[in-house]
């Protein structure tokens, strides 16, 4: 069946005037496929092409080569070609050659389209008679040869895989950006196209559309087009739309990660076009990185890292695929020393490919891929254990005895940092699967772990109090399981670090299912175990102690650090209340408190203890004695404050009450709030009955102590102040002498005693029963002098009676 065929011109013009016009056209062509054809084979000189040009100029311009698709399916290959009029010789006119190609004859084999090219059989002028002579194939011309097409891809080498990574991307997405091709030669245009058939697959070589050459780069519908410099221009803004190359340029903007077209490019600059048939021959699917890796690999071309990760991702899928010479070479070739660095990637893959081949290749074959896996999983710093298998995999042992000691000596530095960590290094890191998958490489290869163990329990130990969740791994569980020396090493340093930070070992104990049964003491771990959180509050925090301390299957006596352990577990850096430390000191001794360090505990029990503070007087009169070498200058002065306070509560002071406060005050500076709260309130209160000694008030008034004088109005507005008031009749005469002697002697007081005059006192005077009231005046009456007449005064309603007792007492003393 002869192809159909079209001839289209722009000059001479027509018997309708119009330049622009079919010349020729086979028989059977519908009309509306002509107006589609019209818009593909048009000609528009470049902006630089001169009005009239000379036979060299017309041959100078670009060409349109084109192959595209029709609305109905089918196809077109076309070419146009500037003409000059012969009349005129004008700019612009042109001649378009075309064979329409049906739907139903889309080869998937056969010459490229753009084989073409050069074809003799384009006409240059409308056929005489203005019918197609007869044509039973596409034209066949010239193609591009090998060392044409790879002397051009080498000169475009740093487009290479930009341009095969888009054209994947056309044949395989349907709304795929075009390739833009800016080239002043419209013949390189077609190396390009040339390039791209190569590599395809017969049936995306016929589907592949493009132009050689086209003005208007955003109206042309091709994938593949060819624009001049200038016209390039218009693409602006259209980078989603148009991947656009221009090797004349600077070179591409962002790295290729498309891992085909990387191999690819290389393929080419290796002059080896030939490999993408052999590629294409295995399975995969076209276009896929695998197969052109593998085929790259064996043919000697370093593919990089991203080949050999992908070729050896490819063997592992399709074992079945390579023979035994075939696989050798393969192994060989990806054993063989790297032009890059390998990447974790890559080592997965090939790590991979070692699973996939084991028990179903020769031990000779698998042997040298094995020492690769293993020396980059045990050098590379960042690679975790390889994929599939483990440092630990069974292959392991199958390594020749001769090969296993020339990894143990090459891999030795680098197994011992990765096990116990470098000279120097910071315990640090929850990284513990690592460690001990080089500890199983290390035994597999004849390397005694004995001085290892240490280090790495350290290690371990450090990385599972830091974080127990992700220290945890399965890696470790399954080394402990299998390791008895390790888990002992371990356990052991685990408990030295559950002594030093107790609270960080029992959230481990309580966060995992860390074994620590056995045959080891481990008495810190075990009370870590039993107390794996602060007791919460209100719980019998004593209880809780004693519950510990049993757990840890040792006497504080005989082991006083246990004591320490328990008490940080218990009380987790907070602080015991006074009563627990006073049962804790009574239960256990000063020595034992004294060798494990806690009577610091219990000394910031007394000074700073929450809670009930009733018992910290006691407590610091026990710590005065027991523990009179280590408390420095100023705890011993706070701690004697308090032990006053407790001997004011006892009435075994003597007098001179507010002198000595004032005295242990200074010497304990600065005096806790708690502590000086405790010690001057309780000074307070004893000032304010009647048993203080002669000249403690006088003290008071005159001691310009703010701390201490608000401690005395504080205490003076308290509940049992005004209980004793009303029910004690000596008591309120006491208060109105104290609260009206020394009128003037300072501010401070004159406020002080006023307030509670009128505050205090008054109100409850005033509400007294008569004969309660005439009680108050009799005990003031065996005072003397006129105290009983100026309380009936200052009791008397009304200014005058309290303005005379102000007036009449000026300047009276008091000795209380």
């Amino acid at each position: 069946m002869s192809l159909a065929q079209l001839h289209y011109t722009s000059a001479p013009p027509g018997p309708d005037g119009s330049g622009f016009r079919f010349t020729a056209v086979s028989p059977g062509i519908p009309g509306e496929l002509l107006k589609e054809v019209e818009q593909l084979i048009g000609y528009e000189p470049p902006h630089d092409a001169p009005p009239h040009p000379t036979d060299a100029e017309l041959a100078a311009l670009p060409r349109a080569f084109s192959h595209s698709v029709l609305s109905d399916g089918s196809r077109l290959l076309a070419r146009t070609v500037p003409t000059a009029d012969g009349h005129s010789g004008r700019r612009g006119t042109f001649h378009a050659h075309a064979v329409h190609l049906p739907a139903s004859s889309a080869p998937s084999t056969g010459a490229a389209p753009i084989s073409a090219w050069n074809s003799p059989q384009w006409a240059a002028g409308t056929p005489a008679g203005g019918v197609p002579a007869p044509l039973e194939a596409p034209p066949a011309g010239r193609s591009f040869d090998r060392r044409e097409l790879v002397t051009f891809a080498a000169s475009r080498a740093p487009w290479l895989a930009v341009f095969l990574a888009g054209l994947r991307e056309l044949t395989e997405e349907a709304a795929a950006p075009r390739i833009v091709l800016v080239e002043r030669d419209s013949e390189d245009v077609a190396r390009w196209i040339a390039l791209a058939s190569a590599v395809l697959p017969g049936a995306a070589v016929h589907r592949l559309t493009f132009t050689t050459y086209t003005r208007r780069p955003r109206l042309a519908g091709q994938q593949i087009l060819g624009v001049l410099p200038d016209d390039a221009r218009e693409l602006a803004g259209q980078e989603h739309l148009c991947r656009v190359l221009d090797p004349a340029g600077a070179g591409p903007a962002d790295p290729v990660a498309d891992a085909w077209a990387l191999i690819a490019a290389r393929v080419w600059l290796a002059r080896a076009p030939e490999l993408f048939a052999e590629a294409s021959a295995l399975p995969g699917g076209p276009l896929t990185a695998g197969p052109l890796a593998v085929a790259a690999l064996c043919a000697g071309i370093a593919p990089g890292a991203t080949g050999r990760a992908a070729a050896a991702d490819w063997a592992r899928e399709h074992t079945d695929a390579l023979d035994d010479q075939r696989l050798r070479q393969l192994v060989d070739a990806l054993c063989a020393p790297a032009e890059d660095d390998r990447t974790p990637g890559e080592t997965a893959a090939l790590a991979g490919l070692l699973a996939a081949l084991d028990g179903r290749a020769p031990a000779a074959t698998v042997a040298p891929l094995a020492a690769l896996v293993l020396t980059e999983a045990v050098r590379a710093p960042r690679l975790g254990a390889p994929a599939g298998t483990g440092l630990s995999g069974q292959w392991l042992p199958a390594l020749p005895e001769e090969l296993k000691r020339r990894l143990a000596a090459e891999l030795a530095p680098e197994l011992r940092a990765g096990i116990v960590g470098r000279p120097g290094d910071e315990p640090g890191g929850t990284d513990t699967s690592r460690p001990v998958e080089l500890l199983r490489v290390a035994e597999l290869l004849g390397m005694d772990p004995a001085e290892l163990l240490p280090g790495l329990a350290q290690r371990l130990a450090h990385a599972l109090i830091a974080g127990p969740e992700s220290a945890y791994t399965p890696a470790l569980r399954t080394a402990l399981d299998e390791h008895f020396d390790l888990r002992t090493a371990l356990l052991g340093r685990l408990d030295a670090l559950a002594a030093d930070d107790p609270p960080a070992a029992a959230r481990l104990l309580a966060r995992t299912s860390f074994p620590f049964d056995g045959i080891q003491t481990l008495p810190h771990l075990r009370m870590c175990a039993e107390a794996p959180a602060p007791a919460p509050h209100g719980a019998d925090r004593i209880a809780v102690l004693h519950s510990v301390l049993r757990a840890a299957g040792a006497s504080p006596l005989a082991d006083p650090l246990v004591l320490r352990t328990a008490v940080r577990l218990v009380w987790d850096g907070g602080t015991p209340t006074a009563s627990e430390a006073r049962l804790m000191l009574t239960e256990s001794g000063s020595d034992a408190h004294r060798a494990a360090g806690t009577w610091s505990a219990l000394v910031r029990a007394a000074l700073d203890g929450p809670g009930d503070r009733s018992d910290a007087p006691d407590l610091a009169h026990a710590l005065l004695r027991s523990f009179p070498e280590e408390l420095e200058p100023r705890v011993r002065g706070a701690l004697q404050l308090l032990e006053f306070a407790g001997e004011l509560r006892a009435g075994r002071t003597g007098s001179g009450w507010t002198a000595r406060a004032l005295a242990l005050r200074s010497a304990a500076e600065p005096v806790e709030p708690g502590v000086l709260v405790e010690v001057f309130g309780t000074l307070a209160r004893a000032l304010l009955t009647e048993e203080r000694p002669e000249g403690e008030l006088y003290a008071l008034v005159h001691c310009g102590d703010t701390d201490l004088t608000s401690a005395y109005r504080r205490a003076a507005h308290e509940e049992w102040v005004r209980d004793r008031l009303r029910t004690v009749p000596g008591h309120a005469a006491d208060c109105f002498v104290a609260w009206t002697s020394l009128p003037g002697a300072n501010r401070t007081w004159d406020e002080i005693r006023t307030t509670l005059l009128d505050k205090v006192l008054r109100p409850v005077v005033r509400a007294l029963p008569a004969e309660d009231l005439a009680a108050v005046e009799r005990c003031l009456e065996r005072t003397g002098g006129r105290r009983a007449e100026e309380f009936r005064a200052w009791n008397r309603p009304g200014a005058l009676g309290r303005l005379g007792l102000r007036l009449g007492g000026r300047g009276r003393r008091q000795g209380g």
